[in-house]
């Protein structure tokens, strides 16, 4: 049994009303919840979630605090990029004959 004078009223039938309507009941210490956002109109739970992640955490990163390395800068493509590393280390590495 709950001491006396120290709890605050309990409401087993508190109503949560969203945009004016009533939503749900649950209980609460308030009579009446008013709340902006609930599980029937959330867009999580509707089904209409849109993802705006375009780009990658990462990319987005470096581009904010100027990282970028070399081969985006320059412009050069990702595919041509192994490619011009292995000629420009061929070109350096003397051959033994």
């Amino acid at each position: 049994m709950p001491k006396a004078d120290i709890h605050p009223t309990w409401y087993p039938d508190a109503k949560v009303i969203c945009n004016g309507e009533v939503v749900m009941t649950t209980g609460s210490t308030h009579p009446e919840l008013h709340v902006d956002v609930w599980s029937g109109n959330h867009p999580f739970y509707t089904g209409t979630q849109k993802i705006l992640d375009t780009e990658g955490r990462v990319d987005r990163f470096m581009r904010k605090y100027g990282m970028a390395g070399t081969d985006s800068a320059a412009g050069v493509k990702k595919d041509e990029a192994p490619a011009a590393e292995a000629a420009a280390a061929a070109e350096e590495t003397p051959v033994a004959g």
